[in-house]
């Protein structure tokens, strides 16, 4: 049976103890319900896990005892940032959850000319966070996913720095295809642009085909903007990461 487990940064770890944070020890006390002695998993964030016994359960603090530390090998090889278009309601909530059960290492959320804006506020943001942490709680993995601030499409296009899939329904290529022209370079860093709802401007596919990104064609069905980004995730994991 797999432990309970607790998430700590490496900073809450002092002489052999970790100090869970109010949030986790809540967790742990009220709804898990476990007492001292109980024997738990807590990851740091950055690789690494540790298996421990809980010492004390006060209100606001939990303490967990080392027993052993390992660096499990269950992060992709594959770095990839999902840029995804803000999406009304709940759908980004699913978006976060399952790309980070994916292997994805950073989400970003995009502002684009079919976006709307007043989806997103700050306390989003945090919520977001909070779902990227259950998931990698619940799919075993040991680092945590970042989750940025929104963005312009453009800025993002600006800065690329890693080859990039920007999902298009007008001018792409299948995956099968691009991947053929990658050759025997296969990526270590991938960036994969999702657009809204009703589909990229003009001028959006014009400017990331300027950036260099690669135009993905995802088929002549047409996908739900939730689904899409979980298909490419799911195929770039296949193609050159650990699925």
């Amino acid at each position: 049976m797999s432990r309970h487990r607790f998430y700590a940064p490496p900073e809450a770890l002092h002489e052999g103890v970790i100090r869970l944070d109010e949030q986790e020890s809540h967790h742990l006390r009220h709804v898990l319900r476990l007492k001292p002695g109980a024997l738990v998993a807590v990851f740091d964030g950055t690789g690494i896990e540790y298996e421990g016994v809980v010492l004390e359960t006060r209100e606001r603090c939990v303490t967990v005892r080392i027993q052993t530390r390992t660096a499990p090998s269950v992060e992709s090889p594959l770095t990839l940032t999902l840029a995804q278009a803000l999406i009304k309601g709940e759908k980004f909530d699913l978006v976060v959850r399952k790309a980070t059960e994916l292997g994805v290492a950073r989400i970003i959320p995009v502002l684009t000319r079919r976006a709307v804006v007043e989806r997103y506020s700050p306390h989003r943001l945090q919520r977001w966070r909070r779902i990227a942490l259950d998931a990698v709680k619940q799919s075993h993995r040991t680092r945590l996913v970042e989750i940025e601030e929104p963005q312009p499409v453009q800025a993002l296009l600006d800065g690329l720095r890693a080859p990039a899939l920007f999902c298009s329904e007008r001018g792409g290529q299948p995956l099968r295809e691009i991947a053929r022209q990658w050759g025997d370079a296969p990526p270590r860093q991938l960036t994969i642009f999702i657009g809204p709802e009703g589909g990229w401007a003009d001028e959006e596919i014009e400017a990331a085909r300027r950036a260099g990104a690669a135009l993905l064609s995802l088929g002549p069905r047409i996908l739900r903007t939730e689904t899409a980004g979980l298909v490419v995730l799911s195929m770039v994991q296949f193609l050159w990461g650990d699925l």
